[in-house]
């Protein structure tokens, strides 16, 4: 049953972030032969997840004591999350890499603005709420916007392949001063209007990927930002706690932030000599 204040979202990829402190001592200690074949065993692994239709890895070096690596798994069930974890587990990379913490999410494309209208036509159509029919008429129209050619690129979109990346969870606030679900459904979608001005705002500097973890994790959603210039991320959050949505119903988690590197540069990072590359695009990046 879809209650007529609850806006829809559109889901896709499921979501797991792990952040790893990296015994780098430990590792440097091994007889090269051993590094090279650790290296080359947790590289090949995680490039054929990569290139998989329906499953996507991706590597950053965090910056900061909260962790020093993070690896990203997109797959299209928990079950196949479930397995890519055990799987890189069972490396032998694994053994030098310290769990610091984790995110569980969904990638979804809010549907605020889309979900009004939906709601209009119905009640236009004379529709009653919760009915059968009112249903189905919904979940046809949810279809459309799922098969809809900007939002079916961007439900399936790979990880961005852009240097900077910075992660945070967040809330919004259900606290005794101020509730955000409590808000009216028209408020709330002008105050994420208002918001979503200030993302287009950056167009084309920055690639945003949202994940819904209610009922998953600590937190509502998790924000990936993705740039090739990491002022952009300070200059967007800045400008943000200026909006209605942000200042005063948002709460904010830690804060990973760091430099993407492709999964063919994982040696480098291992031996730590160099400063690992993003080497070129898998594919463009979604802006």
């Amino acid at each position: 049953m879809r209650h007529p204040d609850v806006p829809e979202s559109l889901d896709s990829w499921h979501i797991l972030h792990r952040m790893f402190r990296f015994e780098r001592r430990a590792f440097d200690a091994l007889a090269a032969e051993r590094r090279r074949g650790i290296a080359e065993e947790a590289r090949v692994h995680l490039e054929t997840q990569a290139s998989a239709a329906d499953a996507d890895a991706g590597l950053a070096q965090l910056l900061g004591h909260k962790s020093d690596l993070m690896l990203t798994h997109y797959a299209k069930s928990f079950d196949e999350l479930g397995a890519a974890q055990t799987a890189f587990d069972k490396l032998e990379l694994a053994a030098y890499c310290t769990p610091q913490t984790s995110y569980v999410s969904i990638l979804e494309l809010g549907l605020y603005e889309a979900t009004g209208k939906i709601h209009a036509d119905l009640r236009d159509r004379g529709l009653k709420p919760h009915a059968q029919e009112w249903n189905d008429a919904f979940d046809a129209a949810l279809a459309e916007q799922a098969n809809a050619p900007r939002n079916a690129a961007r439900l399936w979109a790979k990880i961005p392949q852009r240097r900077y990346v910075c992660f945070y969870p967040m809330d919004k606030k259900r606290g005794e001063a101020v509730n955000w679900y409590q808000l009216p459904y028209e408020d709330r979608a002008r105050l994420m209007l208002d918001h979503g001005k200030i993302g287009r705002s950056f167009h084309g500097l920055v690639t945003q990927v949202i994940s819904g973890s209610i009922g998953f994790d600590d937190w509502e959603w998790g924000v990936d930002l993705y740039a090739d210039d990491p002022l952009v991320f300070k200059k967007l959050i800045y400008e943000m706690r200026f909006d209605e949505a942000s200042a005063k119903y948002a709460a904010f988690g830690q804060f990973y932030t760091g430099m993407q590197f492709s999964i063919s540069e994982l040696d480098r990072y291992l031996e730590g000599d160099a400063i690992p590359q993003l080497r070129a695009a898998r594919e463009p990046a979604l802006r």
